[in-house]
C-alpha cells in the first residue's frame, strides 16, 4: 500500500498494461482525475520504479508513461483485486469504464475452461479505439492493433460492451439496438461471449 495505496495509482498502472500511453490518454481514460493529480501519481509511481517515461523517435516525438518490467509483473495482483471486485453485489456492469477497462476485464473474467475449445481471430474497435485478440493456452492475449481481417470485430462503446459480455443485454439485444456490432463468424462470436460471466459470491 505504501507504493501503489494512493488513489488512481492502480488506475493509472492498469492503464498502461497495454502499453505505453501518453499523459493526455491517462488522463482522458480516466474520468475525474485532474493533470495535477496526475501529475502526482505519475511522479510518485516512477520515484518507485513501477513507471518511467520516454520520448518516441521520429516522427512521433512525443513523451510517453510505461510500466517498468517490475511494473508488469503486478498484473497478476491487479486481475486477483478486479475479480473480487466484480463479485460484490453492489457491482454495475452498466457504469462507465475505459476502453483498456473493458478489453482487460475480457483478459480478467474469462472462462478459461470454455475458451479452450475456442481459436478465434478477435478484433475490437473500443470507443474508437483498435484492439486485436488470440486465445493462447486458456488466456487471452491483447495489443492496441487494426482490427481489420479478424475473424470476428466488436465494435460500440465500453459500456454497452460491458453490459452485452457480463449482462444484462444478450448479444442480439444489443446489436437490435444498434449499442453493439458484430462482423464476422456470428456463431464464433457468440461462443466468445458465452465464455464471459461475474463471479457470485454467497456471504456467511
Amino acid at each position: 500500500m505504501d507504493l501503489v495505496g494512493e488513489r488512481w495509482s492502480l488506475l493509472i498502472m492498469r492503464e498502461l498494461l497495454l502499453g505505453a500511453r501518453r499523459f493526455g490518454e491517462i488522463r482522458a481514460a480516466l474520468v475525474g482525475l485532474s493533470a495535477n493529480v496526475l501529475t502526482q501519481r505519475l511522479d510518485g509511481l516512477e520515484q518507485a520504479g513501477i513507471v518511467r517515461k520516454r520520448t518516441l523517435p521520429s516522427p512521433a516525438n512525443v513523451q510517453v508513461y510505461e510500466l517498468t518490467r517490475w511494473g508488469y509483473a503486478a498484473e497478476d495482483a491487479i486481475f486477483a483485486l478486479s475479480r473480487w471486485a466484480a463479485g460484490s453485489p453492489a457491482h454495475d456492469v452498466t457504469l462507465p469504464l475505459s476502453n483498456a477497462a473493458f478489453m482487460l476485464s475480457l483478459k480478467t473474467m474469462m472462462d478459461a475452461g470454455k475458451a479452450r475449445a475456442l481459436d478465434p481471430d478477435l478484433g475490437f474497435r473500443v470507443g474508437g479505439e483498435p484492439f486485436r485478440a488470440r486465445i493462447v493456452d486458456g488466456g487471452l492475449v491483447i495489443a492496441r492493433a487494426d482490427p481489420a481481417g479478424a475473424g470476428v470485430v466488436f465494435t460500440g462503446e465500453p459500456t454497452p460492451l460491458a453490459a452485452t459480455f457480463y449482462g444484462p443485454q444478450s448479444l442480439s439485444e444489443a446489436e437490435a439496438a444498434g449499442l453493439v456490432a458484430v462482423t464476422g463468424d456470428r456463431a464464433v462470436a457468440q461462443a466468445f461471449v458465452d465464455c464471459f460471466r461475474l463471479p457470485r459470491f454467497v456471504n456467511g
